[in-house]
């Protein structure tokens, strides 16, 4: 009792210092005097700095849920605007997301776009410099108080690991706002109203060095004093030696910058930059001429916690082992972490870092609603209720650069969804949402794969948000070394990645890096796209190291092709031997009845002619029954049997099938007769030479508050 009291003094304290971004849009970003927190009172001791720190956790989980990560910014390009992902609606309805999504049509929509078409005054700018005042508030109190040379001078203690807490959390609101507005006001002290934009160059800088300063006062994950080994949902020493190497490899990366923002190091001093390209809308895309400087800063926290990553584990092997007692196979660690994330609400993963909690029943889990596997269910009872799949995956990238070996490629993508009613059934590439249309989608979350899903109502799945893993820090030391000239351990450690991903002898790592033609890094930035597809995690990683206009290129290519052959042939084959063709045969089963299960996990390697089991990942939930659905008789089809997918079917095959009780339905030709949304608005117009116009404006009242302007082409007001 006296615990909830002391938490409710805090958190009063804390959130009305914080106060200014829930007020009227006139009073943005205006803060009060920072001797409203008692410093001496609050962090004299654990029991109540962790208190005040919860709070800011509470504000910077709502930002990652509903702004950057989940929903809002996340939501509108990062999940569809790259290569590999893509919306599932037609262009012209969501014109607010869309044209952002594609570069604002290489930049010559810019002045035309509206300011607020997508983003809303005191939205998501708001947020994330909201965050910061939270963690500013914490840091500048502990700062202040009495105690604090000894918290800073005494190794690690539980004070500095919480010190160390915010100044990640305030690091981590100031990456999301680089990374998506470029050049923002930068505060790091509690109590100064945010004004005029600085260079995000130096902003990276000072991130980086504070992040530096109190990585030796933290603990690893799992060892946290007063934090249950098993959490995950709190900034550890781990998290902070991850966010340095994210950061830096950000900092170092290119971007696109404006031409009348004056840019400086973190020191103060002017800097030079390798440019790409042309000019676009006055801005430049280039990176850091001292870009090596920042992965040799990456590579030693890389190498640190590598030696110690604490708790957090990259399976080699699937600890599940090779099938479960109904028979269904597994033998896929990648499988398992997302498995994992599917489970009871107290689990994290093994393998992640950092995840942002989600409870189920309470609050918008956006992540699991808007990208998940989609559901055409009802808003309320229904199995699983609905799932709206705003991410989605260019055809040609699932059928023409996924490798059919890997392993990854059913977990991530997949062509079905569920009808709400237990039943599995095919989504057509008609531009539609749920499972009603827009083609191949994401398949990492899927509430028919939870322990115990949320049937009463939609957006309550309770799917935790996966912000940081190991895989990242595997690929990320990857890159770093081999960017420094370190090329063994670069490509050990794509090999591992790689390899584990794949059946035995078949990942051939050194043929995928010669196909690049040695290019070593361009490997491993290819090699993210497989672990990370569908996570939105692409977009940025082609922006910052520079093959983003290649990969455009890329696709945009591949698509053509396919459209054509599509157009003219009915079919396209691709150089990795797979087919898509206009029409494919499918069938309900009871595959229950069948295989014992009618969730799959994946298929084995002798199965892959089976048309239930191939490709993996897919189907319905065994028990369905148990949450309450009657299906109205003991062995209901549930499951979609597929022919054709990958290969072309001969008339002589087609009618055998559809002896069998198969349907012929529309596949490819819904691409063709809608080849615009699939062809022509991806990254529409985008030149391939032109600076890319991928970030988002300032909204008017942000700009007037600030005192600065919009820059890269856009409006004023």
């Amino acid at each position: 009792m006296e615990m909830n009291r002391m938490k409710k003094i805090v958190y009063s304290t804390l959130f009305f210092a914080g106060m200014f971004l829930t007020t009227a849009c006139s009073d943005y970003l205006e803060v009060g005097s920072p001797s409203i927190v008692d410093s001496d009172f609050v962090f004299s001791n654990p029991t109540t700095a962790r208190a005040a720190l919860d709070g800011a956790y509470e504000q910077w989980r709502d930002c990652a849920q509903n702004k950057v990560f989940g929903d809002g910014l996340f939501y509108a390009a990062d999940i569809a605007g790259s290569d590999i992902e893509r919306h599932p609606e037609s262009f012209s309805n969501q014109l607010g997301r869309h044209y952002p999504e594609c570069l604002y049509q290489n930049g010559t929509y810019a002045g035309s776009y509206g300011l607020t078409s997508y983003l809303k005054e005191n939205d998501i700018y708001a947020s994330l410099y909201s965050v910061v005042s939270k963690a500013n508030a914490v840091i500048t109190s502990m700062e202040n108080a009495s105690n604090f040379e000894s918290i800073i001078n005494g190794g690690q203690s539980e004070m500095g690991q919480m010190y160390g807490e915010a100044i990640a959390m305030r690091a981590t609101a100031y990456r999301e706002l680089c990374k998506n507005f470029g050049d923002v006001p930068y505060v790091g002290v509690y109590g100064v109203v945010p004004k005029g934009l600085v260079s995000r160059d130096s902003i990276y800088d000072v991130c980086i060095e504070d992040l530096q300063k109190v990585e030796p006062l933290m603990y690893t994950i799992g060892s946290i004093p007063g934090i249950a080994a098993a959490n995950k949902n709190y900034f550890s020493k781990t998290y902070v030696q991850a966010l340095i190497g994210r950061m830096c490899l950000d900092a170092a990366g290119y971007q696109t910058r404006r031409g009348d923002i004056k840019r400086v190091n973190g020191k103060g001093e002017s800097m030079t930059f390798e440019n790409k390209g042309k000019e676009n809308n006055g801005a430049t895309y280039g990176r850091r001429s001292d870009w090596q400087n920042l992965y040799t800063i990456a590579k030693k926290y890389y190498e640190a916690l590598l030696a110690d990553p604490g708790n957090a584990q990259f399976h080699l092997t699937d600890p599940r082992g090779a099938s479960d007692k109904s028979g269904r196979t597994f033998n896929n660690p990648y499988q398992y972490f997302f498995e994992q994330m599917h489970m009871d609400d107290a689990i994290y993963a093994d393998e992640s870092i950092y995840e942002y909690p989600m409870q189920q029943g309470g609050g918008n889990d956006g992540r699991p609603y808007s990208f998940g596997r989609p559901s055409s269910g009802g808003s309320k009872a229904a199995y699983p209720c609905k799932s709206y799949g705003q991410g989605r995956i260019n055809p040609a990238y699932f059928y023409g650069i996924f490798d059919p070996n890997d392993m990854r490629r059913d977990v991530s993508i997949t062509m079905t969804g569920s009808n709400g009613k237990g039943v599995e059934k095919l989504i057509p590439f008609v531009p539609n949402s749920k499972a009603e249309g827009g083609g191949l989608t994401l398949n990492k979350w899927d509430e028919n794969r939870q322990a115990n899903p949320w049937v009463a109502a939609q957006r309550k799945s309770g799917i935790n948000g996966p912000y940081m893993r190991m895989s990242e820090v595997y690929l990320g030391y990857a890159e770093v070394c081999a960017a420094l000239g370190d090329v063994v351990t670069g490509k050990q450690y794509l090999k591992t990645v790689r390899e584990r991903s794949f059946p035995q002898g078949l990942a051939d790592t050194d043929g995928f890096i010669a196909s690049f033609g040695n290019d070593l890094v361009r490997a491993i930035i290819e090699e993210r796209g497989f672990e990370y597809a569908g996570e939105g995690d692409r977009r940025w990683t082609l922006i910052r190291s520079g093959y983003l206009p290649e990969d455009i290129k890329r696709i945009k290519d591949m698509t053509k092709a396919m459209m054509d052959g599509l157009a003219t042939k009915g079919y396209y084959e691709f150089e990795n031997g797979n087919i898509i063709s206009a029409y494919i045969w499918t069938k309900l089963v009871d595959a229950k009845t069948i295989y014992g299960h009618r969730l799959t996990a994946q298929c084995p390697m002798d199965k892959v002619n089976d048309p239930v089991l191939y490709p993996g990942w897919r189907g319905q939930k065994d028990n369905w029954e148990e949450m309450g659905l009657n299906y109205g008789n003991s062995a209901p089809a549930t499951n979609l049997a597929i022919k054709g997918l990958f290969e072309i079917v001969s008339e002589e095959e087609a009618a055998s099938l559809e002896s069998q009780g198969y349907a012929k339905v529309n596949w490819g030709i819904d691409l063709v007769d809608y080849r615009d949304e699939y062809d022509k608005y991806l990254f529409w117009d985008y030149d391939y030479v032109s600076a890319p116009i991928y970030l988002w404006p300032f909204t008017p009242n942000v700009m007037a508050a600030g005192g600065f302007t919009n820059g890269y082409g856009f409006k004023q007001e």
